[in-house]
């Protein structure tokens, strides 16, 4: 019977079936990035995973930064403009081409500064490979944002999965050609990138399908896409820092090794936001341009649903974690068990917090989430430099949980004094188990509906 239900969930075209197959997605997708860890682990070794990481560490975190807030800001635009969806997609593709060519100088001219303990190899690679990834990346997440504002979660979500999968598979194949490089593996990384992003422009096709040089000077278009992306600009921007100044800060003050064993203990605890991660995804575009009690009971639900489900398989999956660490990637990575216990518990905590944060996004109060975001980024870095010289990695991944935490009551703070929102209501709600209830009810209705019609043809 919870076969055919969860069947018949899979297969529905409503906000279920969509976020349950997102979040089968993310799994698949934390499954690839999990195994692709594995390989470069046991290629590499604990030092040369670590400068593998500091190689594709770069573009990552400057596509973050020169994001401007396009993406999101695509989504809203053409969910609420849907007559100038053109003028939408053709300002925020071409307004990425400046931004490509400066941001790529800066990362040649200063690569050397920022890996400046690091082998020349390691630099050089590190070199072409920001300038060579950055436009992907951005073309990635303006391309993401389109196949979401359109409903195209199938196109979404392939191109999600795809670039883990040929990473996986380009990095195997390197393995197994005996040509184990760290030049070559960042090539495969790049060659499989950019082809994914060629098949999702033409999965998109019809979508892409404008005349580029058409309408330049539509300034209202511009206007609008620029101006909600500056006001979220800032709450992304923060959350690139706040993911990716761990990183930074193991760049900076530890060596190649502990960055190494950070990188995979953060991977593996990454399994946690799989459904949240999902239902942000998923929620964000959904409840755009409705009425606010929409959002926030949307929102609200979907954020204690995720916690309790998570809470519930918290400590057997932390169990199972720790076990599996030290058969894939060797006895070495077990140095940093108790990092992955601490990373694990922040990723469920910030993962509902960010669920929560769709409410004001979804809203066009991007501002909201920024205070929050400046307050949980803050008090994180001042703990970076606190507790990481004493504790190493524990200390980075305790700083990490505690801001986690300063996340999620801001923003519990910010909705009940926003919106007038008790927080015993966002926190608990009992109906909760009555609309699982009467879910349950109704897949058990239409199963008996279909098995009588079944019946009687």
């Amino acid at each position: 019977m919870a076969q055919i239900a969860l069947s018949k969930v899979w297969r529905s075209g409503g906000l279920a079936g969509t976020i349950l197959r997102t979040s089968a997605t993310n799994l698949l997708v934390m499954v690839l990035s999990t195994l692709t860890s594995i390989a470069s682990a046991r290629m590499f070794g604990v030092v040369g995973k670590g400068e593998f990481s500091a190689i594709l560490y770069w573009p990552t975190l400057l596509a973050g930064l020169v994001s401007f807030g396009l993406p999101t800001s695509l989504i809203y635009n053409l969910k609420n403009n849907r007559g100038s969806s053109a003028d939408f997609i053709r300002a925020g593709f071409l307004f990425q081409l400046p931004v490509v060519l400066v941001t790529g100088a800066v990362a040649w001219a200063w690569m050397p500064s920022w890996l400046a303990n690091y082998p020349g190899e390691v630099v050089a690679t590190a070199r072409w490979y920001a300038v060579a990834m950055l436009p992907i990346l951005l073309a990635i997440n303006l391309l993401a944002a389109l196949a979401q504002s359109t409903g195209r979660f199938q196109t979404y979500n392939g191109l999600r999965l795809s670039v883990p999968l040929f990473n996986f598979i380009g990095l195997t194949a390197l393995w197994a050609a005996g040509h184990p490089s760290l030049s070559a593996a960042a090539a495969v990384f790049l060659a499989t990138s950019a082809a994914v992003v060629v098949w999702t422009f033409y999965s998109l096709r019809d979508s892409l399908a404008i005349n580029w040089l058409k309408g330049l000077g539509n300034r209202l278009a511009a206007k609008a896409l620029l101006g909600y992306g500056s006001r979220v600009f800032g709450v992304e921007l923060l959350g690139t820092l706040y993911a990716q100044f761990d990183k930074l800060i193991i760049l900076t003050m530890l060596s190649a090794r502990e960055l190494g064993l950070y990188t995979v203990v953060y991977a593996l605890s990454r399994v946690f936001n799989v459904v949240q991660m999902a239902i942000t995804n998923v929620v964000f575009p959904k409840v755009t341009g409705q009425d606010k009690s929409v959002i926030i009971a949307t929102v609200g639900r979907a954020f204690r649903l995720s916690m309790l489900f998570m809470a519930i398989a918290a400590v057997p999956c932390m169990l199972i974690g720790r076990y599996l660490m030290g058969i894939l990637f060797g006895e070495a990575f077990l140095e940093a068990s108790s990092a992955f216990y601490l990373l694990s518990v922040e990723c469920m905590i910030g993962g509902g917090s960010w669920i929560l944060a769709s409410a004001f996004n979804a809203m066009g109060r991007p501002g909201l989430v920024l205070i929050r975001q400046v307050i949980a980024l803050a008090a994180t870095i001042g703990l970076f430099f606190l507790l990481v010289p004493p504790y190493g990695l524990n200390g980075i991944a305790l700083a990490l949980l505690i801001g986690s935490f300063i996340r999620l009551g801001v923003t519990l703070l910010a909705m009940r004094m926003t919106f007038r929102e008790r927080l015993s209501t966002l926190l608990f709600d009992r109906t909760d188990f009555r609309f699982l209830q009467m879910r349950m009810q109704e897949k058990k209705r239409r199963k008996g509906a279909n098995e009588h019609a079944d019946g009687t043809n």
